[in-house]
């Protein structure tokens, strides 16, 4: 078994259903950094943010994973590779926040700030881009290469 020093990190991407185009882009672009890094993608698995940020990765060969509120793995975009399917609604929020290393919150709404909520609770570095910043350990990024290099490196730190 290979020890979680050596394992690639997981990064959650969390963000809105319903996006501009402009949000929408910003995701796909930071999919495509995540992927390039090596890094695996974690999120809701359905449209918006969570299908560009996929989409994104799959461009650059990433591996994605959704963490789905119903129950069927159909309501996940096209482009995740693994579909966990929870029945938990809103509460999965919290699967996708435990099993990140770090976070990139990009836009979004009530949701997101749940998961930012519980980021912030749980010690689980978060990066803004575009998006919430209320609280000083929030990081903001004003860019998608901002946004990966951050929370990559608080993902570095973490687990130092």
């Amino acid at each position: 078994m290979t020890p979680l020093r050596h394992r690639n990190k997981m990064i959650a991407v969390l963000g809105g259903a319903e996006v501009s185009p402009q949000i929408y882009d910003l995701a796909l672009q930071v999919g495509r950094l995540l992927a390039e890094s090596g890094a695996t993608i974690l999120c809701g698995g359905r449209s918006g943010v969570m299908e560009a940020v996929c989409r994104g990765a799959k461009e650059k060969n990433g591996v994605t994973i959704g963490v789905l509120p119903g129950q069927s793995r159909e309501e996940a975009n096209p482009y995740v590779d693994y579909a966990i399917v929870t029945g938990l609604g809103e509460a999965r929020n919290v699967i996708i926040v435990r099993s990140a290393d770090a976070a990139i919150a990009i836009d979004g709404g009530y949701g997101t700030l749940s998961e930012i909520a519980f980021c912030l609770k749980l010690g689980v570095p978060v990066v803004s881009l575009a998006g919430w910043s209320f609280d000083p350990g929030i990081r903001i990024a004003a860019t998608p290469e901002d946004a990966v290099r951050l929370a990559l490196s608080l993902a570095d730190s973490r687990h130092a």
